[in-house]
């Protein structure tokens, strides 16, 4: 495992190794650290692609895979956003329990090959709970697998706040758009964001509401206020402290041994 960032190093994929070198690599270091970025196929508004949670997640994977050395398995790019409905084309989604349980599966697999730790690495907010229900089965039916969820928006408080700056319930807004700039510049569009602002309707309700009746064109927050310079900040602050969070996941035992 290293410790200092090289980005010179490929991300070590594993949909990219043979069986062998797998195989060699469990062998050589059962404490091997695992990475499954889990994402969505959502509307984004009309500034950035359906792919965004899928592309967050898989580009932090990779980019703690160069730091450290831990193994990033496929994307699941399906996420629970089924609140969005059908008002936007674009969507592809999963209820719920079926995120849960894909993950689980995918989990359980992992673990047939070897893999003893492993991070779910979340980039969709409504994946959040199914993520969770999938380490409560894990833990429970695979008690040697170490299980957990890295979420970039939760890694520090300054990420934290940023995040909600300009919405509590947010989605497409200033932070996510400007971590686009930063990581696939090309696939957002400026213009389009520049009038792309909407306010947060769904804080502060006493109930849940489905997207079409929350927002009108798919975002929360103000994407106007995007910028490459935010975007980069930002990601360097997820970077650090989410490789901290790898480095002693590496590490880490049970509280009780």
């Amino acid at each position: 495992m290293r410790d200092v960032p090289d980005t010179t190093v490929r991300p070590r994929r594993w949909d990219e190794l043979s069986s062998p070198v797998l195989a060699r690599l469990l062998a050589e270091d059962p404490d091997l650290v695992g990475l499954i970025p889990v994402g969505a196929t959502e509307q984004h508004g009309p500034h950035l692609p359906t792919g965004t949670d899928t592309i967050l997640a898989t580009s932090l994977g990779e980019a703690l895979s160069r730091r450290t050395g831990a193994v990033v398995l496929p994307a699941l790019p399906m996420g629970a956003s089924r609140w969005h409905g059908s008002g936007w084309a674009g969507t592809l989604a999963l209820a719920g329990e079926e995120v849960a349980h894909l993950a689980a599966e995918a989990a359980l697999w992992a673990y047939e090959s070897g893999l003893r730790r492993l991070l779910f690495v979340n980039g969709h907010v409504g994946n959040g709970a199914p993520l969770r229900l999938a380490c409560d089965r894990l833990r429970f039916e695979q008690p040697v697998l170490r299980i957990g969820v890295l979420e970039w928006w939760g890694v520090s408080a300054g990420v934290a706040h940023e995040a909600v700056r300009d919405a509590e319930d947010w989605h497409a807004n200033r932070a996510e758009t400007s971590l686009m700039l930063a990581v696939r510049p090309d696939l957002v569009d400026l213009a389009a964001a520049e009038a792309a602002d909407d306010e947060d309707r769904a804080t502060g309700r006493v109930f849940s509401y489905p997207g079409a009746v929350c927002t009108t064109n798919g975002v929360t927050g103000k994407p106007s206020e995007a910028s490459v310079e935010l975007g980069e900040r930002l990601w360097e602050e997820i970077l650090i402290a989410a490789t901290g969070v790898v480095s002693r996941a590496w590490v880490e035992q049970p509280p009780l041994g």
